[in-house]
């Protein structure tokens, strides 16, 4: 076994990770609870599946995926947000690129064996790495869908989104790395106007325009396509989105992925910090290296300082990360909230 494939094996029966699947301004997320109860846990097919989700990965593709892991900033500066993007060449990774609504049959390859007779439609948002789908056995629902097929769901006089909107389908995210399945409520107003906790879809047709693949903050590098993500447990922030006590364990095994995974000009700003403070010299903003990269993860990594020397009681070295980040965060731009919850759909 690799160590790739153990490592998703471990992730996915750790309750605080999570996974995704999709594109950028188009996500499904799986996500489970301390204690809930798996419905599925084939330790074959790398499968994971509870009452509200679940998730597949295809074990004929681990050879060939590319992880990258990647730290990113939050405007509150006392946060990082952490992942590991599971990448496949471009080529590999591309699926059909539909940009119509469309009707591809009965869900023969449903991680549960219920929802098999449930057809799939593809909702043609020409996501290039990821084929967006809904399924569903409502009649209703069904004939307001067909009635619609090979029109843009964003079409003026379309009545299929609505549709959907109302019904609350399964939603399906299909990639050339495995599918993740979404069987709670659409986020909306019947959710409060929230995403439900726990696995839930986004769809922002905004940042769909845009047409691409992946968040600017997401360092991928050229020639591979994201097909997946997983999401460590973070050590600031809990599974609600909100501040946890730091949490060493969790900072300590994702840096083990840094140090595996992380891209080069990524390690080299961190490299930067960790000299710096063994030498006991100041940091110089004009000094560090100067990639887009590297400067983000020289700012991640003085934020973990930060927590670190909290953490044990270093008031010394408090003081003196608190002034390198003072110089760093000022001399900056701002950066986009990667905490915000999107919109559900």
């Amino acid at each position: 076994m690799t160590y790739l494939e153990q490592l998703l094996r471990h992730h996915l029966t750790d309750w605080r990770s999570g996974w995704s699947m999709g594109t950028f301004g188009a996500i499904a997320e799986f996500h489970q609870d301390d204690g809930e109860i798996a419905v599925i846990d084939d330790t074959h097919l790398l499968t994971r599946a509870t009452r509200r989700g679940s998730i597949r990965v295809d074990r004929g593709v681990l050879g060939e995926l590319v992880p990258v892991a990647y730290e990113t900033l939050s405007p509150k500066r006392h946060r990082w947000s952490q992942a590991v993007a599971l990448c496949l060449p471009e080529a590999k990774a591309r699926r059909s690129g539909r940009s119509v609504l469309s009707e591809i049959g009965p869900d023969d390859h449903a991680i549960r064996g219920i929802d098999r007779t449930g057809i799939l439609f593809d909702m043609g948002l020409s996501l290039p790495q990821c084929d967006f789908c809904i399924r569903t056995s409502e009649p209703k629902l069904l004939a307001a869908l067909r009635a619609n097929l090979g029109r843009s769901l964003f079409e003026h006089g379309n009545d299929a989104m609505p549709a959907i909107l109302a019904a609350h389908p399964h939603r399906v995210a299909l990639t050339n790395m495995g599918r993740v399945e979404v069987y709670q409520k659409i986020g909306g107003p019947d959710t409060g106007g929230v995403s439900p906790e726990g696995p839930h879809t986004h769809l922002l047709p905004k940042l769909l325009k845009g047409g691409r693949t992946h968040s600017a903050n997401t360092p991928i590098p050229t020639g591979l396509l994201p097909v997946g993500g997983l999401h460590p447990g973070n050590p600031v922030i809990d599974p609600l989105g909100k501040d946890r006590p730091f949490d060493l364990t969790l900072h300590s095994e994702f840096q083990e992925l840094m140090s595996r995974f992380a891209t080069a000009e990524a390690l080299a700003g961190k490299a930067y910090l960790d000299k710096a403070l063994e030498a006991g010299r100041d940091l110089d903003p004009g000094q560090a290296p100067a990639g887009r990269q590297a400067r983000a993860a020289l700012r991640v990594a003085l934020r973990q300082k930060a927590r670190l020397a909290e953490h044990i009681g270093d008031e010394a070295r408090i003081r003196t990360v608190a002034a390198w980040q003072a110089g760093f965060e000022q001399s900056e731009p701002e950066v986009e909230d990667d905490d915000a919850p999107g919109h559900a759909a």
